[in-house]
């Protein structure tokens, strides 16, 4: 895991100024890779690369980047790990000799495994062959030509674009930031669908003409079209489609029982925690007590002779803490397990820090625990194997399932009658509903407690509102504001954004199958740009590695091929990966409502936070700012902090907006 950056100028640069330019840019991502800085640029071409390395494979020099290939042709900077890198070596190995060619490897790093595979099969076909997470940058200097590369799923970060004249690209936004004279402006589309999504989903950046590399998709572009700033979406390509990889294999193991659906996939999840649990560094895990994280660490200690390192973070003060479950679950596995406990005001100390660490507003308040076990896992072990995408394969989401029920029992009514339902829904106060909530969950044990009950109510009576099909139920469940003119402002003039077209997949419909739909919709959009988003820029900020077996794209695919009930059974998520789960940890340590990473945020803005959320949203300094509409601001921040509703999300989506605004001012 590393972070990477460069640049092809327009500016005529020397030698002095390419190098100072190229060190400043580098060194804003010190926290992606704290062992090892690397430079190379090429003043004919007005090229330059950065890369910081954080060690994991080969820890030697023999790894360090940028690399520059035998034949001296081709240099290469690259964020990620390749997981089959050493069956690549060995398929190299095999050319090598039916060619009667010399092959001496100065290292065992994936980066020069990579490289060499380059060298012999070119950069698509190597691609291709690659099973791991990565974004890379190529430049071949015969060609004159540059490639970006992201991985299939999007676990790994590549940001690119025009500043001025020049093209960039980066890992994180704040290293494109450190080019000379950089002042693009806020893309409001883009904030639109941030207010709506809670994220700033793909291609998109907070920036006009700052993109996310979408993925698996692959940038080709020369110098002599940069030179002549070309529209950069013409030399976008994929090289890889989930859909169309469900297309190609939804016929093969279609006369499966369940028995033999299970035994391939606990075959195809081993064989993903045993790739990636590889390192030449200390490795654990995330364990937070649930199925997906759960069925990670029990794979990988059934194969090691070692205790296996697990981590989790709970709240000492808080109704949230679920640390325990971890806990029941580490000790029948018999893990080296650690705890973090932290208090009410030590999370809420981590906020002034999201700015900086997410360089764009980005809303999911789960970030905070996230930060939190990264940092914790980070003093004991450089990377931890997570349980992330489960939900998404495999129907983990209450959605997957509510929301089909709840339209066949609504979608008879004329939609001003489920309105009128929504309204009164919207009526009951959320103090009095979080009342409830603590006085029903008094008579319940503490698995079968209710969990945000105000804003499950919140978001039924906002998707009875304003649903006229299960499609626009779907839509209410995923965003948070239904009309972002609300409280986006629009501007006046022509922004002069070069925008990069992309499909909308939330306008169409893949499959008959409403669930399916939803989980194939999620996977594409909510998974990279939010879930993995979250993960990469909370671990790399602690300069931890995180691995994520479920998105090794073999199991992705397989997933696909198994049949809606292997998912989804009885009114229950992720049939398939709680049987195999039984067999190795008891279902009562289990079986419980799902609740997510959740922390009190509602209730810290009524009370600790107000003071912090009053400063932001100050009604002259949204109205000088120029951004967001104060009067729908204050509304919604008035009737939240009355209790009279649960606006929470709609609040923090602000609030991370203002704030990063502040820092970036």
């Amino acid at each position: 895991m590393c972070g990477i950056t460069g640049f092809i100028s327009n500016n005529h640069l020397n030698k002095n100024s390419m190098q100072s330019i190229i060190e400043n840019m580098t060194a804003t991502l010190n926290h992606r890779g704290p062992d090892h800085t690397g430079f190379w640029y090429d003043i004919e071409s007005q090229i330059a690369f950065g890369h910081k390395r954080l060690s994991i494979l080969d820890l030697s020099s023999a790894g360090n980047q940028p690399m520059v290939a035998s034949n001296e042709k081709f240099i290469i900077v690259f964020n990620g790990e390749i997981y089959n890198h050493l069956d690549l070596r060995k398929e190299i190995k095999d050319y090598a000799n039916s060619k009667n060619l010399k092959l001496l490897w100065n290292g065992s790093s994936d980066t020069e495994t990579l490289l060499t595979s380059i060298e012999i099969w070119g950069f698509e076909h190597t691609i291709s062959k690659l099973v791991g997470m990565f974004s890379i940058c190529f430049f071949d200097k015969d060609q004159r030509m540059m490639k970006l590369a992201r991985d299939r799923i999007g676990e790994k970060p590549l940001y690119y674009g025009y500043v001025g004249n020049s093209f960039v690209f980066a890992s994180e936004l704040k290293a494109i930031k450190k080019f000379p004279n950089f002042d693009n402006q806020v893309n409001r589309d883009a904030l639109k669908k941030y207010f709506k999504y809670m994220y700033i989903p793909c291609p998109d950046s907070i920036y006009k003409n700052i993109y996310k590399l979408e993925p698996g998709h692959i940038l080709s572009i020369s110098i002599e079209d940069i030179n002549q700033l070309v529209p950069l979406q013409d030399n976008i390509k994929p090289y890889w489609s989930l859909i169309d990889s469900i297309k190609n294999n939804n016929e093969k193991n279609s006369t499966f029982d369940d028995k033999e659906y299970l035994n391939e996939l606990e075959f195809h999840l081993q064989k993903a925690v045993d790739i990636q649990s590889i390192a030449d560094v200390p490795l654990g895990a995330f364990l937070s007590g649930g199925i997906d994280s759960s069925i990670i660490t029990a794979l990988m200690q059934k194969n090691s002779s070692m205790p296996v390192k697990t981590f989790t973070v709970g709240f000492s003060e808080s109704s949230f803490d679920e640390s325990s479950y971890a806990r029941e679950v580490a000790t029948h596995l018999r893990t080296d397990h650690s705890e973090l406990f932290v208090s009410n005001s030590e999370a809420r100390d981590i906020i002034p820090l999201l700015p900086h660490i997410y360089d764009e507003p980005f809303a999911d308040s789960s970030q905070i625990p996230t930060y939190m076990v990264c940092k914790a896992a980070s003093t004991k072990v450089k990377v931890a194997l997570s349980g992330d995408a489960g939900d998404e394969l495999f129907g983990g989401y209450n959605r997957y399932f509510w929301a089909p029920r709840l339209w066949n029992k609504v979608s008879w009514m004329p939609f001003k009658i489920r309105s009128f339902l929504g309204r009164a829904l919207e009526s009951i106060p959320a103090s009095g509903l979080s009342m409830f909530e603590s006085n029903f969950n008094n008579l319940l044990p503490a698995k079968k407690h209710a969990k945000n009950l105000s804003n499950k109510v919140e978001k039924l009576s906002k998707g009875l509102k304003n649903s006229y099909s299960i499609d626009d139920l779907y839509m209410s469940l995923i965003s948070e504001w239904n009309d972002t003119s609300e409280i986006v402002l629009d501007e006046d003039e022509n922004d002069g954004n070069i925008a990069i077209k992309h499909i909308d997949i939330f306008q169409d419909n893949f499959f008959n199958n409403k669930s399916l739909d939803m989980m194939f919709k999620d996977s594409l959009t909510y998974l990279p740009d939010d879930i993995l988003c979250k993960v990469d820029r909370a671990a790399m900020s602690n300069s931890l590695e995180t691995r994520i077996p479920f998105l090794d794209h073999r199991v992705v695919e397989y997933a696909w091929r198994m049949p809606f009930k292997m998912k989804i059974r009885n009114n229950k998520g992720k049939w398939a990966l709680r049987q195999i789960l039984y067999k190795y940890v008891p279902s009562d340590l289990i079986d419980r409502p799902k609740s997510g990473f959740a922390i009190p945020i509602g209730e810290w803005l009524r009370g600790p936070l107000k003071e912090w959320a009053e400063d932001l949203i100050e009604e002259n300094k949204i109205i000088n700012q120029g951004f967001l509409n104060h009067k729908s601001v204050r509304k919604i921040w008035e009737s939240h902090i009355s209790g009279n509703a649960d606006y929470t999300a709609k609040i923090w989506s602000i609030l991370m907006f203002q704030s990063w605004l502040e820092h970036n001012s």
